[in-house]
């Protein structure tokens, strides 16, 4: 990617972020530089019998302030909301007005994750098929009420709120973006995945101007109940702010949490002659997978490499490198290892930081947010702390900031993602 042609250069103008500490990139990048978390504890009876109670929330968030209308509300999820919002901040933070480029040269290419139903969509339904039972049948439900008036209950758009394509659907409406328009559901890696497609769009010369990201909501009392059954979660409700510990070795798991985070990308060229503001330039992007999920990271090791090899750039050039571990036990200690292999002699001098700690894990909006957190950092010459990093992990040899940010020695940075089952991504930007 890394080449002096300005047709194929591709840089990025505007950055949205609605996140538990932060709505907007400057509120945002306020507490990551004051080192000041999202994360909290949910208000349930200590009978509750949930292990772990904590969330990071995005509070003071009205999607009205974002929407043309009330009525999108009924057809939009939280996901959804929070991702709109995060493409709006992003295409204002651009200048970027509605109907002044071409509308068939702006695409759309957005991450997201599960999207899950909630119970208040489907209990109209549920209490129906249950009316008028035998009390004797020891709450048997009669199945055949189903067709015969329960599905009737539930609302004609539902579905609606809930496809996993509708984010990259509603943000291109709001923006008349009629370029390609693409869905990716990788889980923590389709914010890069995303971004890496709209380069490479704007690479083929079909579209000026990408806006790209990922949202992604795991607060719902649904997404508590299920994860806390398959996921290690922290208990640690001593110290909810604290709970999310990247990399630290006394980490208990991650903490649920919420959020989006959009960026508008154009060809260099495009918007040199628009007179925009840049934040970066994107170099290199790469994607790997460990093949299995038992794997050891070679996937993220692949990746980070490809997008470095992309960039044309050796690993000590870095002036940071953004990692996407968010306090798994397992999870953070293979992404720690893949780190260390390809950086190499270097991994003594390039700073590494982990965002998770703020804001938690909410599914595909993290690396989104992450990414967000990389470029500010690169924009104020400032690597914030890892949040809840208190303690090394000998199995986690790298530079880890904490404590308080660290001034950044080069403009070059990559941040990158790791799924539970290896799916990686990396990007690597230069500061304009």
């Amino acid at each position: 990617m890394a080449s002096g042609n300005d047709a194929a250069r591709v840089v990025i103008t505007g950055v949205g972020v609605v996140s538990p500490i932060g709505i907007g990139h400057e509120p945002f990048w306020q507490s990551l530089e004051a080192n000041r978390g999202g994360i909290g504890e949910l208000d349930l009876p200590s009978s509750t019998p949930l292990p772990s109670r904590l969330i990071a929330p995005v509070t003071g968030f009205n999607p009205l302030e974002f929407l043309p209308s009330r009525k999108l509300l009924k057809v939009m999820s939280r996901d959804i909301q929070l991702g709109v919002a995060a493409s709006r901040l992003a295409v204002d933070d651009a200048g970027l007005d509605r109907g002044e480029q071409d509308p068939d040269r702006v695409g759309v290419s957005f991450g997201t994750g599960r999207i899950s139903s909630l119970p208040e969509d489907l209990v109209a339904s549920a209490e129906l098929i249950g009316d008028g039972l035998d009390p004797d049948t020891d709450g048997t439900v009669d199945w055949t009420r189903w067709g015969e008036g329960s599905l009737g209950r539930i609302a004609p758009m539902w579905l609606l709120k809930r496809l996993p394509n509708m984010p990259a659907c509603h943000v291109s409406i709001g923006l008349d973006a009629r370029g390609p328009n693409n869905t990716i559901t990788s889980r923590e890696t389709s914010g890069l995945l995303a971004l890496a497609e709209g380069v490479r769009v704007i690479e083929r010369g079909v579209a000026d101007c990408m806006v790209v990201g990922a949202t992604g909501s795991l607060v719902q009392p649904v997404d508590l109940v299920k994860l806390n059954l398959v996921r290690t979660l922290s208990q640690n409700h001593d110290n909810p702010s604290g709970s999310c510990r990247p990399f630290d070795v006394d980490r208990d798991g991650t903490v649920l949490g919420e959020g989006a985070a959009a960026f508008t990308i154009e060809r260099l060229e495009f918007a040199r002659r628009r007179g925009a503001a840049i934040y970066a330039e994107i170099l290199g992007c790469g994607a790997g997978c460990d093949g299995n999920r038992d794997g050891g990271g070679d996937g993220l090791v692949n990746a980070i490499t490809a997008a470095l090899d992309d960039a044309g750039i050796e690993p000590g050039e870095l002036g940071h490198l953004n990692a996407g571990a968010n306090g798994s036990p397992e999870g953070d200690s293979v992404e720690a290892r893949a780190i260390q292999q390809v950086l190499g002699p270097a991994v003594d001098s390039v700073p590494v930081t982990a965002l998770a700690g703020f804001f938690g894990h909410s599914d595909a909006g993290g690396g989104a947010m992450e990414l967000a957190g990389c470029l500010l950092s690169l924009r104020h010459r400032l690597v914030p702390a890892t949040h809840g990093f208190d303690s090394p992990d000998p199995g986690c040899q790298l530079d880890i900031v904490s404590g308080t940010p660290r001034p950044i020695s080069s403009p070059l940075g990559l941040s990158c993602n790791r799924t539970e089952f290896g799916q990686s991504a990396a990007v690597v930007v230069r500061a304009s």
